[in-house]
């Protein structure tokens, strides 16, 4: 076969080329890893700021109970007296419809932020399985190119010199 000088060579494969290319390929998986990390740890800033968001919203209901309550304050007040009743409904129907389109903006931020959250969780999770695929494809190519080594090796074994 093909052996060079006593070096450790067979077929121009050395071994510390194949190291190197080994460790190559390990950086690049732990760099995959780290990055997923990454990741992750955005998501779960994401999930945070949805859970903001929700207490937000859950805000935004106390203090519409809360306007509920003044609003039959003011109609109590607005039977005494008529000219208040005028000014009254006009603060009570502008406020009625800012509250509205508060929670409406909020509904849409919220349903907005937490759909953004879900594409990028499944990206994510596909990411992270295309990841596993091409580590399951690199071992099998690998165990290959390592069992046809050990099989060289086998055939040089039995050559008669």
């Amino acid at each position: 076969m093909l052996m060079e000088n006593n070096s450790k060579t067979f077929k121009n494969y050395s071994p510390e080329e194949v190291d190197k290319f080994l460790d190559q390929i390990i950086k690049q998986v732990e760099r995959m890893i780290e990055d997923n990390k990454a990741k992750n740890k955005e998501l779960i800033l994401k999930d945070q700021k949805i859970e903001e968001l929700n207490r937000t919203i859950a805000n935004l209901h106390v203090k519409e109970e809360k306007l509920a309550q003044y609003e039959r304050m003011e109609g109590t007040l607005n039977r005494a007296i008529v000219m208040a009743q005028k000014t009254s409904d006009q603060i009570k129907s502008s406020a009625h419809k800012e509250s509205e389109i508060i929670l409406e903006d909020a509904k849409r931020n919220a349903s907005r932020i937490v759909n953004e959250s879900l594409l990028k969780a499944e990206k994510t999770e596909m990411e992270a399985d295309m990841l596993k695929r091409n580590i399951n494809i690199f071992k099998r190519k690998l165990r290959g190119l390592i069992e046809a080594q050990l099989e060289m090796v086998d055939d040089i074994e039995k050559v008669d010199f």
